[in-house]
Formats: C-alpha cells, sequence, structure tokens
C-alpha cells in the first residue's frame, strides 16, 4: 500500500473516529494511541492531526499536543445560528427548474442521514462552494448531533418532516421548518452541551 492511500486511510478513520461522539470535548488526542488502533505509524496519524485542526475539529496546545476544542454554550449556539444562515445563503442559490436529488432515501442511521439531508440541501445550489461549507459545518456539529439524541425526542420525526418538505413543499414552508428546527436547538443548547459532557457510553 503506497503512503497516499495509507495517508488517505488514517485521516478517514481518524476524523469518523472524532466525529462519532465518543470522545469528550478537550479530551487529549495521543498519536500513538490511534497509530496502534488504526495500524499504522505515527507519522501518518500526526499529518491527520493536524489536517483536521485546519478544518477546527482538532486543537493544538502549547507543549500539550492534540486536543479534542472544548466547546462552551456560546460557541454551540453560533454553530447552529451559523448553521440556520449558511441555508438560507444556500436556498437563494438554488436552481430553478424540476430537482433531480430527492431526501425520501435518506440512510436509515439518524447520524448519516441529517449531513446527507443537509448535503442534498447544499447540492441544490448553483455555488459549488455552499456544499463545502455545508459539509464543514455538519463536521462541527456532528458531537453536538450525537449528544441531541441523548436530549430530543422525535429527531427522526423531524427530519422525515424536512425530506417530505424538501421533496414537495414550497420553499418557504421548507425553510420555516428549518428554522425551528434550529430553534429547537437553540432552546436545548444547554441541556445539549450537558450531554456532550456526559461521560457515559451513547447510543
Amino acid at each position: 500500500m503506497n503512503s497516499g492511500v495509507t495517508a488517505e486511510r488514517v485521516y478517514d478513520a481518524l476524523k469518523r473516529r472524532l466525529l462519532s461522539g465518543d470522545l469528550l470535548p478537550g479530551e487529549r488526542l495521543e498519536p500513538a494511541r490511534f497509530a496502534a488502533e488504526l495500524t499504522s505509524s505515527v507519522t501518518p496519524v500526526r499529518d491527520a492531526l493536524n489536517r483536521l485542526e485546519g478544518e477546527r475539529l482538532v486543537e493544538t496546545r502549547a507543549s500539550e499536543g492534540f486536543h479534542l476544542p472544548l466547546v462552551a454554550e456560546p460557541m454551540l449556539r453560533d454553530l447552529y445560528q451559523w448553521n440556520a444562515a449558511l441555508l438560507r445563503l444556500v436556498a437563494r442559490s438554488w436552481r430553478s427548474g424540476p430537482h433531480v436529488a430527492r431526501a425520501n432515501a435518506l440512510p436509515v442511521d439518524l447520524g448519516r442521514a441529517v449531513p446527507a439531508f443537509f448535503a442534498l440541501f447544499a447540492a441544490r445550489s448553483d455555488n459549488r462552494e455552499h456544499e463545502a461549507q455545508v459539509a464543514a459545518a455538519s463536521d462541527r456539529l456532528a458531537t453536538a448531533r450525537v449528544a441531541e439524541a441523548a436530549t430530543l425526542d422525535a429527531l427522526e420525526d423531524e427530519l422525515r418532516a424536512l425530506a417530505v418538505a424538501f421533496d414537495q413543499d414550497t420553499l418557504a414552508g421548507l425553510l420555516r421548518l428549518v428554522d425551528r428546527y434550529h430553534r429547537r436547538r437553540l432552546t436545548a443548547a444547554p441541556r445539549i452541551l450537558r450531554a456532550l459532557y456526559d461521560p457515559r457510553p451513547r447510543q
């Protein structure tokens, strides 16, 4: 296996691990530990962690190495508000005419279905940069979305309503649901944050 393939494999696996919600905010990330878990040398792990730092999913502290970022309530609120504003911006650039992409076949797993839905939302835009920005926002909200599952009820029903509106409703109707989705999380931000820092295993 060449070094490029190894580096990409390590990056993909490490990113999935960090976005899974299994690690707590602020937790130290030991390259040697991940190298052993991923049957890799330390170098591609360090390279992946540096790459993830550029994506704001990892941070470094002087003389303390790599850590998951700490999350405070104002930061979490800002992320939710940014995601809502970004989706409204994306909607203004939607292509006219019939839409081929449909939201009625999202992944069964909620953890994959939510970012997949917002990726479909971005894919309707004429501006390709929107897809990259929505994906980046989904990555930064990934662990909060894991904590949402321990805090909010009827998440599957909520996503199903968004998917139906995406496929069948007017844009105005869909955006009302998108706004409601984010207002619900802003209201619940303190509880979501507590769940995010809860060390008990999540379902």
